[in-house]
């Protein structure tokens, strides 16, 4: 993420060419007001620090300059920023929440307390498995920062996604428990916590990746009818779909983030290839 000036980067990594690139006509970031709150510190396997400057490519966005980034990593693997791909990615869902909405994983607990933001949201429940995480957040203490008291409507609990069911009825389901945006076996992977708790709506992280990949192998274009005949495939209520430019801003987001991760057997169209299509499988 930091080392991205000077040589090529590897197309399939999540550090963007800036070969050619004019860096200071570049936008910069709005970046988000909970961004303040993240204040290094250490677990025994978690760090949360600050790099003073990075350019990122937003998920459906392009590149833009981001400054006093906010980064949560486990070893030598960032699992959560506030770049522009992952406020990006997670807008739709916490912009659909209302009622009781889950998220399975903790993360920097930034799409906790943005939901908690949503004036339909009256109850975030947040699944995570590791102690440390939770402790960390405990320490950064965002949930008690929040305005209004709008951290109330927020508790965390140590669990299992995959097993984890809840004591009420849920609305919305987002699960982002993954370290990459892209991985096999997503949506079973949402189905199966799905079937434990019966929300009305889902959406998971990287879900539009999830969705093009499985379409564009059966040789469809992406369009709004075939997402929604893909959702359907998965067989899980997701939401988002009809979100305004969904089509186009998931043939966006795959441009830019798929980088190879096809499923095996499928035929890349020109409009959708990226370098990393060109490369030999890793």
């Amino acid at each position: 993420m930091v080392d991205q000036i000077g040589g090529t980067p590897d197309p399939r990594s999540g550090i963007p060419d800036l070969t050619g690139i004019d860096i200071e006509s570049l936008p910069d970031f709005q970046g988000d007001p909970l961004s303040i709150y993240y204040e290094p510190m250490e677990t025994e396997s978690w760090a949360l620090t600050r790099c003073p400057f990075v350019v990122a490519l937003g998920y459906f966005s392009g590149l833009q300059r981001v400054w006093n980034l906010p980064v949560l990593t486990r070893g030598t693997d960032v699992w959560m920023s506030l770049v522009p791909m992952e406020v990006e990615s997670q807008w739709i869902g916490i912009d659909n929440a209302s009622g009781h909405t889950v998220i399975c994983g903790l993360g920097m607990g930034w799409s906790a307390a943005m939901t908690a933001f949503h004036p339909l949201v009256e109850r975030v429940t947040v699944v995570e498995r590791d102690p440390e995480i939770i402790e960390l957040n405990r320490r950064i203490g965002l949930f008690d920062r929040l305005p209004d008291g709008l951290g109330d409507k927020i508790s965390v609990v140590e669990g299992d996604a995959f097993t984890w069911k809840p004591d009420a009825p849920v609305d919305l389901l987002m699960p982002d428990i993954w370290l990459e945006v892209v991985s096999d076996g997503r949506a079973g992977e949402t189905r199966r916590m799905q079937e434990n708790v019966g929300a009305k709506g889902v959406y998971f992280w990287g879900q539009e990746l999830e969705l093009a990949r499985h379409i564009v192998r059966d040789g469809k274009p992406i369009t709004d009818a075939t997402l929604a005949e893909q959702a359907e495939k998965f067989q899980l209520p997701l939401i988002g779909l009809d979100t305004e430019d969904y089509a186009e801003n998931t043939k966006t987001a795959v441009r830019q983030w798929m980088k190879g991760r096809w499923l095996e057997g499928t035929e890349v169209p020109d409009d959708l290839r990226s370098p990393a299509d060109d490369m030999e499988p890793s």
